[in-house]
């Protein structure tokens, strides 16, 4: 009987060998490093998506309240009356020109050949006159606008708040631009005006106003605090705001204003910009004057005829009673100041155009 016999030596497993790593191609792009990429890429777009709601929300109009609301319905009901009455003028202008029309046409066929070509000759006279006084009156106008720009005051429209408004509220500062102008061109001593800002919307609705691009005026693109940098200490923005009460107008100085129609949305908004721009800052001194019937904030075009006229006659109160239209006076001042209007034309400017209602004096039984 025969054994196998069987070897003692363990059997012997083979080892795993320890590989070197391949290096990775550099055209290669790593999926870590990729995957930080994108989440890095998302969490960018996230927060700048974020910002911009954030901007948003701080662009819209704070809610009113009711005081407010109630101011903003007056101002909306005198807004429409004041457009039918302005249609009503107009037509009434149209009905008068084309009666003159007939008129004359009526003349021309009742008169004989000879009185006839007389008529005719003395009515180009008669124009001929007049454009010539117009053209003599435009010179004199373009001199002192010209003069202005040398030593006349300094006045700045800020136009920086575009995003704040709504298309009507911006045509109607485009209207007071408009006023603003012709005003300063019938003064005697007008002011050097300034527009600031005159980019994107603002800058197309000026391109819209005729003759816009012949006004001698400063037209500039860059903020007042980019275009005046060297004369920064000089620059004083007028807000109600201000505890700062204007007593004198200063030549060396440059007075701002603000170019926003809001409806008191944004109370506030011009004296916290100053303050941050680190410029000085000053209220027109209404209140030592006269009492108005709701807040001191005027129209643009109110503010520079006050001013206007103040540089005139130096005269405070004789700057606010001519400008404060009677609606935002107070009625013991409305009265203070009737005496001069009795009797005669009560003028009565407001935002852009300015209106003469002639009144007679009652008779006495």
């Amino acid at each position: 009987m025969s054994y196998v016999t069987c070897s003692t030596t363990p059997f012997a497993f083979p080892l795993p060998q320890a590989t070197t790593p391949k290096p990775l191609n550099p055209r290669t792009p790593n999926p870590k490093k990729r995957d930080q990429r994108k989440l890095s890429r998302a969490t960018m777009e996230e927060a700048e998506k974020d910002q911009n709601d954030q901007n948003k929300i701080e662009a819209l109009p704070q809610p009113l309240s009711k005081n407010a609301q109630k101011k903003l319905l007056k101002q909306q009901r005198f807004e429409a009356k004041k457009a039918e009455k302005k249609a009503q003028i107009k037509e009434q202008k149209r009905k008068d020109a084309e009666r003159r029309r007939k008129e004359w046409d009526d003349t021309l066929v009742a008169a004989s050949e000879e009185e006839r070509q007389r008529l005719i000759e003395s009515r180009r006279e008669v124009k001929k006159e007049r454009m010539e006084k117009r053209s003599e009156e435009r010179e004199r106008k373009i001199e002192r606008l010209m003069k202005a720009k040398e030593i006349g005051q300094k006045i700045v429209i800020d136009l920086e708040f575009s995003h704040l408004m709504s298309a009507t509220e911006i045509h109607s500062l485009m209207q007071q631009i408009m006023y603003c102008y012709a005003v300063n061109g019938r003064c005697t001593s007008p002011g050097h005006l300034w527009l600031t800002g005159c980019r994107g919307e603002m800058e197309q609705q000026l391109q819209k106003i005729p003759g816009f691009e012949k006004w001698i005026i400063e037209k500039e693109s860059q903020s007042y605090i980019e275009a005046l940098q060297d004369q920064k200490q000089n620059l004083v923005y007028l807000t109600a705001d201000s505890v700062n009460v204007l007593d004198e107008l200063a030549s060396e100085k440059i007075y701002i204003i603000g170019g926003l129609v809001d409806r008191n949305r944004w109370k506030g908004i011009t004296m916290k910009k100053a303050e941050e721009q680190g410029i000085q800052t000053a209220k027109l001194p209404i209140g030592d004057f006269l009492k108005m019937s709701s807040s001191q904030v005027l129209t643009v075009n109110q503010v520079i005829e006050i001013l206007l006229t103040f540089l005139e006659t130096r005269d405070w109160k004789a700057s606010f009673f001519q400008v404060i239209p009677q609606r935002k006076r107070c009625e013991s001042d409305a009265e203070e100041n009737q005496g001069a209007n009795e009797g005669g034309c009560e003028i009565n400017e407001d935002r852009g155009e300015i209106k003469k209602q002639c009144t007679e004096a009652p008779l006495s039984d």
